[in-house]
């Protein structure tokens, strides 16, 4: 199974944006060495002081001089903020930043109303899954050259390589996200850190409606991954406290009290009223955690288990550990755990 990873580029306690990208160039090129797949940046708003991933195509420019080989990408670009035709342009640009290693996470959120605002998004589109459609569509027409002739965009062109270009994948936390992937024909990540219950119908949604002809993407078969938050460490009973600042998170989350900073572990803790229970080395068939830990075996079990309840042969890691070293060692495990080829 191949392991791949998204990072948020989470702000250090008492440090800055520069610190954050800084650990998260660092992440990549670690990420290369042990063997993961792809290394991808996410895209947060109004959250400046705790996540400084706000900017995913930027961050990627700096990731395409520091890497050579991992897949690069973005997880995701929020389209429902931006242009299709300056998207497109954005990562006919990466494309030829680094050749043939560029993904094109595409997904939606809304933000706070001022983020929004700020960002000028029309938080009242009457059918927003059509939306996305369109503009998912747009962007790879125009990375592909797709448009017809005699459209009004056919003499319109975008950077890139010849190995190029971005390869487009379409990411969401419901079965909506699934069926329009199916729909246009696109690879489909499902992120099961934030909809985990959601997941096999997801997938059901996607598979079920996947076309080959209908839509711009191009795939013989479906092709999908599965984000999920994990970490590990040495033991089951230290990797549960090392996912104490994600429960924690989710809590505060429940309770719309996010705060301005990850908690760190023994916050976290205190916070939880004790360490989380280890996660089980066999999850229930109707189980789904929001986040998973454990030793090096635990956790490979608890990734296959994962992947093969919604078919795919590849896991992306995302993770809530708030010290950067104890962020690395997990990573470091996890490819240790799922035996990846290493590059070092």
């Amino acid at each position: 199974m191949d392991l791949s990873i998204v990072d948020l580029s989470p702000v250090p306690r008492g440090g800055t944006a520069a610190d954050a990208y800084a650990n998260t160039v660092e992440a990549a090129e670690r990420a290369e060495r042990l063997g993961y797949s792809r290394f991808w940046v996410a895209e947060h708003h109004g959250m400046g002081d705790r996540l400084a991933g706000t900017t995913p195509e930027v961050l990627l420019g700096r990731l395409a001089g520091a890497t050579e080989s991992i897949r690069i990408g973005s997880g995701a670009v929020l389209l429902n903020h931006y242009s299709p035709f300056k998207v497109a342009e954005s990562f006919g640009v990466l494309d030829g930043l680094a050749p043939g290693r560029v993904d094109l996470g595409m997904g939606r959120a809304n933000g706070s109303p001022a983020a929004d605002r700020a960002l000028g998004t029309d938080r009242g589109v009457e059918n927003p899954d059509e939306d996305h459609r369109e503009r998912i569509t747009a962007v790879v027409n125009h990375l592909r050259d797709a448009y017809p002739a005699d459209h009004p965009y056919s003499s319109l062109s975008v950077p890139g390589s010849v190995e190029g270009p971005a390869v487009p994948w379409v990411l969401g936390s419901s079965p909506s996200s699934g069926a329009i992937a199916g729909e246009l024909g696109l690879r489909y990540c499902f992120a099961g850190f934030i909809r985990p219950g959601f997941a096999e119908r997801a997938f059901a949604e996607y598979r079920e409606s996947f076309d080959t002809e209908a839509g711009p993407g191009g795939l013989d078969e479906p092709r999908g991954m599965v984000a999920v938050n994990a970490v590990a460490a040495e033991t089951d009973e230290a990797a549960a406290r090392r996912r104490a600042p994600a429960e924690a998170t989710f809590r505060r989350m429940r309770r719309g009290e996010l705060g301005d900073e990850t908690p760190t572990v023994e916050e976290a803790v205190d916070e939880l009223g004790g360490a989380p229970e280890p996660t089980p080395a066999t999850l229930d068939p109707d189980e789904w955690p929001r986040s998973i830990s454990g030793g090096p075996e635990t956790i490979a079990g608890l990734l296959e288990q994962l992947a093969d309840r919604v078919g795919v042969d590849e896991v992306m890691i995302q993770h809530t550990v708030p010290d950067h070293d104890d962020a690395l060692e997990s990573h470091a495990l996890l490819a240790e755990a799922m035996d990846l080829d290493s590059r070092a």
